[in-house]
């Protein structure tokens, strides 16, 4: 997203962060801007039963958590480290005065946010009306296409776990399997020694 330089000119330091460290709580105000240099962060909540529902899955040279810092409220999800993890953290201050020299860097990541709006907005029409196979097939296709700019059919190897796409769709681990299963047989995905390919 943002150069490694030009992050580091402004004075972002480079965080490290174990498996299931917490960047951030839900409720807590935003302070910075965060970009993946490796591993893997989700954003997520937890309902009154305690069932998680992942928000996004940022990877190496993305960035997340954007929105509340423009806004100037509280984050409406935890981002935590799925895996260890580095990531650039820079204070809100210091971004701004990032972004304000940087009007092509301030272009993108509006441009950037769009494209999470967008997704967002197909989700929530997804998640409230569609059927398991559906879902699950819009959330491959997202990754598909806008993450890993894959084209071909079966290029993309899905590195997410069934529990991920359970907690990414708002279905049951069960139901994620039964619905791959029978996509696998409808030759949308292929199975592969347990790995997923669209």
């Amino acid at each position: 997203m943002i150069e490694t330089g030009i992050l580091l000119e402004f004075g972002a330091q480079k965080c490290e962060y174990n498996k299931g460290d917490r960047l951030f709580g839900e409720g807590e105000m935003a302070q910075n801007y965060y970009q993946v240099i490796s591993g893997e962060i989700k954003m997520n909540n937890y309902n009154l039963d305690g069932k998680e529902f992942i928000q996004g899955i940022f990877k190496d040279g993305q960035s997340f958590g954007e929105p509340p810092l423009f806004a100037d409220v509280k984050y409406p999800a935890n981002a935590e480290a799925i895996v260890n993890s580095i990531v650039f953290k820079l204070s809100k201050k210091h971004f701004l005065d990032l972004l304000a020299r940087n009007p092509e860097i301030h272009l993108k990541i509006t441009q950037t946010l769009a494209k999470r709006l967008f997704y967002k907005a197909i989700m929530v029409s997804e998640i409230s009306s569609q059927e398991p196979e559906h879902r699950i097939l819009r959330i491959l296709d997202y990754f598909k296409n806008h993450v890993h700019k894959k084209e071909v059919p079966f290029s993309f190897k899905v590195n997410l776990t069934r529990q991920q796409i359970a907690d990414l769709t708002g279905l049951r681990v069960e139901t994620v399997i039964r619905a791959m299963k029978s996509l696998e047989k409808k030759g949308e995905l292929k199975i592969i020694s347990r790995k997923v390919y669209r």
